[in-house]
């Protein structure tokens, strides 16, 4: 009831023209590329339209962020070809089934929320490499099949009309909004290069020369497979890369929006609604997949804010499907490349090179590196994953050249060691090397109101060190420790003489 109260708010202004609109053109710009990747794959065209249609449902009626457009995206098939070509396509459906209940179960116990450790750079890198992958992806349309079987260039006159049309799409897409934001500019270079084909009469590039989309309702059947422990091991790894791929792709996009629109998204729930969402997928024919950032960007960029949209492109796909394929199979390759190919140029972060001088050295090298990962190898999961250790080693490395220590001995010939910086892995070496428990008084104090005691190599440090100072018959406190420390200290009982009376709270985490 809560889903069906939010999908229907009143009290927020809706644009219906806007969305319907929107929604148009997300279906048109979905339909190729659903298709695309199908064909890539081995699979039916249809098998990437049911997904393109259930993933875009699902998640509009039930995710966590309106306006994010979900579909048969390249980026969780690309994963999943070679269990396609070794196993078939049944093996195949049953990894969209488990790779949803993996991506349910992360929404239910609200992981979501890690999404929010990726930085910046590795966004960026993120965000470029999926711009040039959509771009390459668009190249691709100036092949063509031949009588043979043969994939090669268009050449001659073909190759002229493919470039001229996808030349003035891209002229309409980014003209036509300086003149009026009314309509989408997509929609309109999409029409507008249909009417000149079709008035023309010019012999080009279709939907139909990748494809026919005709067919009927997805029907509902359980995977055509044994139900042993040895499918398991063959399907598990497949759909754990699948779910994380497909979590990640989603989240960042989610993130992306959240920018873009200035508003909050739900991780939890658009982990829950991708999950439900392939799971239907799978028992109901469809390849599966995840949000897709260009058809986001496309939605977002036609004026929708709202979870319509996304229902009217799936639904409108449906309806294709059903009895409009005649219809959009005549539609101009070079329309929807030139259209793809200003999303990809949109996606691309500019600013990342605007500001690359003003970057820290190995933030624009994370950032090089998740792209090069992302374009080279099309696993995003991965490219994400490698910027996220190399981003937390170059963190861990800086902290731990910043630990300092200031000393001095007061009147009463007690020498004090004032900490500065967290005392971690990284740093548990630089602090050891400070203190000199031979040549020290027998009274020391080491003060850490400027420093936090962070892990178990930090209190295995300390243990160390009053043990050196109690075999010299000296004593080692510790002060101004936090409450999280001497819990910490406490749990691990270290031998260590910790001197609370004097020490103040300091709160790490507000109470709410």
């Amino acid at each position: 009831m809560k889903n069906t109260i939010a999908l229907f708010d009143f009290s927020k202004k809706i644009n219906y023209k806007n969305e319907l609109l929107a929604g148009f053109t997300v279906a048109m710009t979905m339909i190729p590329e659903s298709l695309s990747f199908a064909i890539l794959a081995g699979l039916s065209p249809l098998t990437g339209l049911y997904a393109a249609f259930m993933m875009g449902l699902v998640t509009a009626v039930l995710g966590g962020r309106p306006g994010m457009v979900s579909g048969g995206a390249g980026a969780t098939i690309v994963v999943l070809i070679a269990l396609i070509k070794t196993h078939g396509v049944e093996y195949l459906f049953a990894t969209v089934v488990l790779a949803g209940i993996f991506q349910l179960l992360v929404g239910t116990f609200k992981l979501g929320k890690f999404v929010r450790l990726i930085p910046q750079p590795v966004m960026y890198g993120f965000l470029n490499g999926l711009a040039v992958i959509i771009f390459m992806a668009q190249i691709e349309q100036f092949k063509i099949i031949d009588a043979n079987g043969a994939v090669g260039w268009l050449q001659g006159t073909s190759l002229y009309i493919m470039l001229g049309l996808t030349a003035l799409t891209i002229a309409i897409v980014y003209f036509f909004p300086k003149i009026t934001k009314v309509i989408p500019a997509s929609l309109v270079a999409i029409l507008i290069v249909f009417g000149i084909v079709l008035g023309f009469g010019i012999n080009t590039k279709t939907v139909a020369d990748i494809a026919h989309i005709s067919g009927s309702l997805p029907n509902f059947h359980i995977p055509n497979i044994p139900f042993s422990l040895e499918t398991l091991q063959i399907i598990f790894p497949y759909a754990m890369i699948m779910a994380g791929v497909g979590l990640i792709e989603s989240l960042l996009t989610l993130s992306m929006v959240d920018e873009i629109t200035n508003s909050k998204g739900n991780t939890d729930k658009e982990s829950i609604a991708q999950g439900l969402a392939n799971i239907t997928n799978g028992f109901f024919g469809g390849m599966g997949g995840c949000a897709m950032v260009a058809q986001t960007l496309v939605n977002l960029n036609a004026g929708s804010r709202a979870r319509l949209s996304g229902i009217i492109a799936s639904i409108t796909i449906l309806i294709i499907i059903l009895v409009g394929a005649p219809f959009i199979e005549r539609i101009p390759m070079a329309a929807l490349v030139g259209v793809m190919m200003m999303v990809a140029i949109s996606t691309f972060q500019w600013v990342s090179i605007r500001i690359v001088n003003k970057m820290p050295k190995s933030d624009i090298f994370v950032g090089i590196t998740v792209a090069l990962i992302t374009i080279v190898l099309h696993n995003l999961a991965l490219a994400v994953l490698v910027g996220v250790i190399i981003a937390a080693l170059v963190f861990a490395w800086d902290n731990a050249k910043r630990i300092r220590a200031r000393k001095h001995i007061d009147e009463n010939g007690i020498k004090h060691y004032e900490i500065f910086g967290p005392l971690f892995f990284g740093s548990v070496t630089a602090f050891t090397e400070k203190f000199d428990p031979a040549n020290d008084p027998e009274q020391v104090v080491i003060d850490f109101k400027e420093s936090r005691i962070v892990d178990m190599s930090a209190i295995d440090t300390l243990d160390k060190l009053s043990k050196k100072y109690n075999e010299l018959n000296k004593k080692l406190h510790l002060k101004h420790l936090s409450e999280d420390c001497i819990k910490i200290l406490k749990n691990a009982e270290a031998v260590i003489e910790v001197n609370i009376q004097e020490d103040p709270t300091y709160k790490v985490m507000p109470e709410k």
